[in-house]
């Protein structure tokens, strides 16, 4: 196999990018968003990866997988036709669907390579994004475009790659797993999805009034703080991290006996919030922020259906001065991070979607904070397109200002979380030495994998 350090180079062909449409008329109407789905920080599209072997089911041997996910696809759209419409404004410059069944776009592709040889360089963010998710001129839009792109590259080991791209506007990690579940349940002759698909925005829109009854730090505006005197040249560095269990007994070492037992995530998350704030060597009075996303699916009182597929979260705050969380141990921090969960309630995300329009721009404060998305639940890894569950599946690349929370399996076979981190290449080198010492003396060398990006752009 070829080492962890080094990145594979090979060619892909690709064809010419067609239409796929529903395989069976679909209702031409409009429909309405949430105001959850229709908010300024959802406008850009969101590349999910899926790379699976070829030797899970023998009985697909010598299958086309192009074919046989083109026509999956065909019938799964039947049932979600919105995502064959295209997105336009309304009254007021608010987004809404416009069901036209025109189709999604669709990549048949080929790769010299094979996944033994790409082995962990497939992480995020994906260093072969460009190549497995071809970039389709005139396909990034917002308004007018196709909601979907997607990709499928066989690979030379007879294995393939399912890449997508989907408007976030449409729907969220969870509402798009939801249809690639669909696609996979059409691909041995299933006539309709376990699920059904359902539409009812307006279950996530404001109340009539809208009503703050929260304080909802995740509107605060920005502050034009300096943050690793960043201009628009300073170079961005988005590297992934992979804790496996080594990695997180080291972490947990930094806590006391009583909270050991926290949940990985929680655990990282402070960890990482930690030596990020260190990393950024702000004034000691500064205040930092965590925020991460979570679900608004299977909240009591919200009673959105199995079905729902549109963008269903908030994104909680937890703040700090700087100098109390760099220099006060790990469990500050936990304990600060554990406090957004015991503030979720039903109210709570309605206060927050009233915030959203009480507010008018639609927006949450991501510039300088620290994201996170997790996806470690999400069940992209999951999703069986007839050739077995994949080798990795989840996020492929740095998006905005979020960091990812993915699962991953390393070329050594350990299970483990992989986390994509964004910094000004400067910070990005102070970041890895706290993270050296929370997660032990190698995590420098074992965590960081050279699945690195260098992008021009400001946090």
């Amino acid at each position: 196999m070829a080492p962890s350090s080094s990145l594979v180079s090979f060619k892909v062909r690709h064809r010419d990018p067609e239409l796929v449409v529903p395989a069976k008329p679909v209702p031409y109407e409009q429909k309405q968003l949430s105001d959850v789905d229709d908010q300024e920080a959802l406008r850009y599209q969101i590349p999910f990866i899926m790379f699976y072997d070829s030797n899970s089911n023998p009985c697909m041997e010598g299958e086309d997988q192009v074919k046989i996910i083109r026509a999956a696809l065909a019938e799964a759209l039947v049932y979600y036709y919105p995502l064959a419409g295209r997105l336009k404004e309304g009254p007021d410059g608010k987004l809404l669907v416009d069901c036209t069944g025109e189709g999604v776009l669709f990549l048949e592709a080929d790769a010299d390579t094979t996944l033994e040889l790409l082995e962990d360089t497939i992480q995020p963010p994906c260093p072969y994004l460009d190549q497995l998710l071809y970039n389709v001129p005139g396909s990034t839009g917002i308004v007018g475009c196709p909601l979907l792109l997607i990709q499928v590259t066989r690979l030379m080991c007879g294995g393939f790659v399912f890449a997508i791209r989907w408007s976030h506007i449409i729907a969220d990690a969870v509402g798009m797993s939801k249809f690639l579940n669909t696609i996979a349940e059409m691909v041995p002759g299933a006539t309709k999805p376990s699920f059904l698909p359902v539409w009812q925005r307006e279950l996530l829109n404001a109340r009539d009034p809208p009503r703050a009854t929260y304080e909802h730090h995740e509107f605060d505006e920005v502050n034009d703080t300096d943050f690793g005197t960043m201009n628009d040249d300073t170079i961005i560095v988005h590297k992934s991290f992979f804790f496996g269990p080594r990695e997180m007994s080291s972490i947990r070492k930094h806590l006391p006996p009583h909270l050991r037992a926290s949940s990985s995530f929680l655990v990282l998350t402070a960890c990482l919030w930690k030596c990020r704030t260190i990393a950024t060597q702000l004034d000691p009075n500064e205040i930092v922020r965590v925020s991460y996303m979570v679900t608004a699916s299977g909240k009591e009182g919200l009673k959105l259906p199995a079905g729902y597929y549109g963008n269903a979260f908030t994104f909680p705050v937890a703040l700090s001065e700087a100098g109390l969380l760099c220099k006060n141990p790990l469990e500050y921090g936990l304990e600060l991070v554990k406090e957004i969960k015991n503030r979720l309630s039903e109210e709570y995300t309605r206060s927050a979607i009233d915030l959203l329009v009480i507010k008018g721009k639609k927006q949450y404060r991501t510039v300088r904070d620290f994201v996170i998305a997790d996806t470690t639940r999400v069940p992209f890894g999951e999703i069986d397109l007839g050739w077995g569950k994949p080798v990795y599946g989840g996020p492929a690349g740095a998006i905005k200002d979020v960091s990812f929370f993915a699962k991953f399996k390393n070329g050594k076979g350990e299970d483990g979380i992989v986390v994509q981190v964004s910094l000004p290449w400067q910070i990005m080198e102070r970041f890895q030495k706290e993270l050296a010492k929370m997660a032990g003396n190698s995590s420098n060398d074992q965590c960081c994998r050279n699945a690195t990006e260098v992008a021009r752009s400001k946090l």
